[in-house]
């Protein structure tokens, strides 16, 4: 069926597509998706001598530079190339957009399940498991880059065959792929021999980009150029075999990480494990805990405990001004921490952050085992804290140092006073005096705030108009402190709020919902314990 309507003249082979994608957020995978298809024959029949095929009618062109609607001089400046090795088909910008395309786009065969190796056509060829063929669009008189046309000609370029009997580098020189024109790609897999009734195959590619290396001319197509590609290439291997870090497609000693007896595809070195955070608030101050779970950490590819530290990130008082919050690029490296005597980093060692025994809090089964003190805080600012662990790197792979998401455990939190219950300690507001806004408002009267602090745990607020009005009532305790205006909304959404206990915010919003005229008030606390 195509868009509900049957289609004339088909002949389905019955088979359902299950298509994932998968890409991963590190610098070393940043240039390659992984396309992992399930094929399940619901046909009811055998299917015989299957081959799966990837192709592509790539173009790479810079659309800055020169539109698409050149028509035919657009498309027809790409020079292509395979590598059996790799097994990768590639597209370049050969003679179109120099200087602004330098790039590779691959399209890889990753593996299969089952595996192949050589296949054997009839009783005197044999045909390799991976093949590529390439054909022009249109205006062509050579045999071997003529569009199939038909189920037996497309079934002979996934074989592998161009025209007659030439394959790549069998009759089609690598050369005459080079040099520009108008080409699709395909990259195939088999055959794969009587797949039964209800039964699947998997298929797995990789779309692989990369910048040419160095500095020779668009046209070629050196070794050399291909270093990038072949390094994304290598990387998107990696991810595939996963745990078969020998490639031979069974779990040997050392290699099942997750201990689950198969081979684990789909993984990448990965930093160590995120650590468990806590930031406490206080006066002109923050305190930040953490635990040591990082420090167990195995990469799962290397199966090495390759931990090497801490680093403790935070964001400077006003860089929520904005709405719109930048918050990875708004954190600034506060501290870096790791381990000693192995002439990697600093070689700081963890004592001056190393606790003499883990310690807990109430309501949190969390060993922490590590304290940092940040002081010289403004209260009533906003702060995000975080605390990243990060390993070796590893360098016989050319892979730098991997570091957990400074995203992945920020605690957002105000400095302030912690609850008093001395009736000695004065209560008092800042601003104060107010002059209409304070730098941290935004720019509507609901975008104010006050702080109360000195507050007791538990206490009711109450302000007044000289003449003995009461405009407003607040309820403070350990669970509202302010947070509810709309300050915060704005601000401070995303993740709650830590206050220190002992302030409570208020937006100049009186009980009738109106802004407070400028002048004097007075307001009193009441102790509810």
């Amino acid at each position: 069926y195509l868009n509900g309507e049957l289609i004339e003249n088909h002949n389905p082979l019955g088979v359902a597509v299950h298509q994932e994608t998968y890409a991963w957020n590190f610098p070393f995978a940043d240039f390659f998706v992984i396309l992992n298809y399930t094929i399940k024959n619901v046909s009811g029949k055998y299917l015989d001598s299957v081959y799966v095929g990837l192709w592509t009618d790539a173009v790479v062109r810079n659309t800055k530079i020169t539109s698409p609607r050149s028509g035919g001089s657009f498309f027809n400046k790409g020079g292509n190339g395979f590598s059996d090795s790799m097994k990768i088909a590639y597209e370049f910008d050969a003679t179109g957009d120099i200087g602004f395309t330098d790039s590779y786009l691959g399209v890889q065969f990753l593996g299969s399940s089952p595996s192949l190796d050589s296949v054997l056509i009839g009783s005197t060829e044999t045909l390799p498991s991976v093949n590529y063929v390439s054909w022009q669009f249109r205006n062509t008189d050579d045999p071997n880059f003529f569009a199939p046309n038909n189920d037996f000609d497309r079934y002979r370029k996934m074989q592998g065959y161009f025209g007659g009997q030439n394959r790549y580098n069998a009759g089609v020189t690598p050369e005459a792929l080079r040099l520009s024109s108008n080409r699709s790609m395909l990259i195939t897999s088999g055959y794969y021999k009587n797949i039964a009734p209800g039964d699947s195959i998997n298929v797995v590619f990789a779309i692989v980009a990369a910048k040419k290396y160095g500095n020779d001319a668009a046209s070629f197509d050196t070794k050399e150029e291909k270093i990038n590609l072949f390094n994304s290439a290598e990387w998107a291997l990696r991810a595939y075999y996963g745990e078969d870090r020998n490639r031979n497609g069974i779990i040997d000693p050392g290699e099942d990480i997750d201990g689950n007896n198969e081979v684990t595809r789909y993984i990448l070195p990965a930093p160590p494990l995120v650590p468990v955070c806590k930031v406490i608030p206080e006066k002109n101050k923050a305190t930040i805990y953490w635990d040591k779970r990082a420090e167990a950490s195995i990469d799962p590819i290397s199966g090495k405990k390759d931990f090497e530290g801490y680093r403790i990130y935070r964001t400077q008082s006003g860089f929520d001004l904005s709405n719109k919050q930048d918050v990875l690029s708004s954190l600034v490296l506060l501290n870096e921490v790791d381990s000693a005597g192995n002439n990697l980093g600093f070689d700081t060692g963890f004592e001056f952050v190393e606790l003499d025994a883990p310690v807990t809090f109430v309501g949190d089964t969390v060993n922490y085992y590590y304290k940092y003190e940040v002081n010289n805080l403004l209260n009533g600012w906003q702060y995000l804290f975080s605390v990243t662990s990060f390993d070796e790197g590893d360098e016989s792979n050319n892979l730098n140092s991997l570091e957990s998401s400074s995203l992945a455990n920020l605690n957002r939190i105000l400095p302030g006073t912690p609850a008093v219950e001395d009736e000695n300690v004065e209560v008092g507001v800042y601003p104060n005096p107010y002059y209409g806004s304070a730098i941290w408002d935004g720019s509507s009267e609901r975008l104010r705030k006050i702080y109360f602090y000195n507050l007791p745990a538990d206490c009711d607020i109450t302000v007044y108009t000289l003449s003995g009005d009461v405009i407003k009532r607040l309820s403070h305790n350990s669970q509202n402190a302010g947070s509810e205006i709309r300050w915060f909304e704005n601000f401070s959404s995303g993740s709650s709020q830590k206050f220190a206990g002992g302030e409570h915010a208020w937006d100049l919003i009186t009980d009738n919902d109106q802004a407070i005229a400028t002048g004097l008030y007075l307001f009193t606390v009441k102790n509810n314990k």
